[in-house]
């Protein structure tokens, strides 16, 4: 069995027994009869390529059984990095079958790659200037990673030595805090609000400061504003790994030809995007929704944690509707209160509302008690919390 997909907010894992182990070009499924090429490559001749040379692959190592998938990745690889890459899995799966047959149920097999070692062998391209790293031991293992899976890149990879934290030299710190907001600027002004629920991510367009300029047209200004927060809402898909249902509500457009302008700039974004999407436009007032294949935790789920405060629902009760829940408490227990007075034991944000905006609160309840009563203020008190007492 296998780990297909990681438990997510309060969904359990998903697990198969279709085996798939992906390389740096291919997927190898030991268990399904199936030669072909990954659907985000989208060149005619490239598949075709690509499909000629995973058939001869396979004919030539004399694949027990299984077939392979040729990943985005494998776009322009020769015919000699795809074979080394189907004997590194084929040699991968003899042995998770002899640790198999060795092990006792339940017991684990086989593990990916670690989150460094996936990460290069997902992305790493020509394209990569440098790749830096502040542990020796991390930087030895990235070494002889690279070494292996492409021996022309290990130069690239470097030793970080300086004092200043890596995260901080490169701001890498500064852009994890801005992913985890709600709130996104846009160059021209405008800003995106992105909010996760439990059902779907929904991303707001606002024009914000932008307004347009000189004679410009309302129409053309919102047409405008809403381009530009489609190259962003597609970066930030990516950067916060959001999936599932995503809804974009952008500026209402009058013209037609705008919102299939602004459709089409969407669906080019989303092609540049390693998971599986796809958009549709659900109505004349903006609205886009957009799947996307969800297989692990969105960043802010994995950085945060709900509030304790507010039990991650993000708004706690006003102080008036507190006092008011006090008065209702104190009415119906009062008649078991014995004492010469009633202790209201509140959070001083709520003592304050009763001495001031709600005083009116306290003046009821000594006239239906007939006793005194006295509000205490206990900064260790929830907002929400308060203890009558008769003392």
């Amino acid at each position: 069995m296998q780990i297909a997909k990681e438990p997510i907010a309060k969904k359990g894992a998903r697990i198969t027994s279709h085996i798939a182990l992906p390389g740096r070009f291919l997927v190898y499924m030991p268990t399904v009869e199936h030669l072909g090429v990954s659907r985000k490559i989208d060149s005619d001749s490239e598949r075709t390529r690509l499909r000629k040379l995973i058939q001869k692959i396979h004919t030539e190592e004399k694949t027990p059984a299984g077939g392979f998938i040729v990943r985005t990745a494998g776009v322009g690889a020769s015919e000699a990095d795809l074979h080394a890459d189907a004997r590194y899995l084929l040699r991968t799966w003899q042995d998770i079958r002899k640790d198999a047959e060795k092990a006792k149920a339940p017991a684990l097999v086989h593990r990916d790659l670690d989150l460094v070692q996936r990460i290069l062998r997902d992305q790493l391209s020509e394209d990569f200037t440098a790749i830096r790293i502040d542990s020796e031991d991390e930087y030895q293992r990235v070494v002889e990673f690279v070494n292996r899976m492409q021996p022309r890149m290990v130069k690239r990879v470097k030793l970080y030595t300086r004092d200043e934290p890596i995260l901080e030299a490169y701001n890498v710190q500064a852009e994890i805090d801005k992913a985890i907001k709600p709130r996104v600027w846009l160059r021209s002004g405008g800003y995106l609000v992105i909010n996760q629920t439990e059902a779907l991510v929904s991303i707001d367009v606002n024009t914000g400061k932008f307004v347009g300029r000189g004679a410009t047209r309302l129409e053309d200004t919102i047409t405008r504003t809403n381009m530009e927060a489609v190259e962003e809402i597609a970066r930030q898909i990516r950067l916060r790994d959001l999936g599932g249902i995503i809804v974009l509500d952008l500026i209402d457009m009058e013209e037609k030809k705008n919102r299939q302008k602004v459709l089409l700039a969407v669906e080019l974004e989303l092609k540049k995007d390693r998971s599986p999407s796809k958009a549709l436009q659900v109505s004349d007032f903006g609205l886009i929704i957009i799947t996307r294949k969800r297989v692990k935790q969105s960043l802010e789920r994995v950085l945060t944690e709900p509030c304790p405060y507010c039990s991650g629902t993000g708004v706690i009760k006003s102080s008036s509707t507190i006092c008011y829940e006090i008065l209702s408490e104190v009415r119906k227990v009062g008649p078991e209160l014995n004492g010469h007075r009633l202790l209201l034991r509140v959070n001083p944000d709520i003592a304050r509302a009763l001495k001031e905006e709600e005083s009116a609160v306290v003046k009821d309840l000594r006239q239906w008690l007939g006793k005194d009563v006295t509000v205490k203020a206990d900064v260790h008190l929830h907002h929400e919390q308060f203890d009558v007492m008769a003392v």
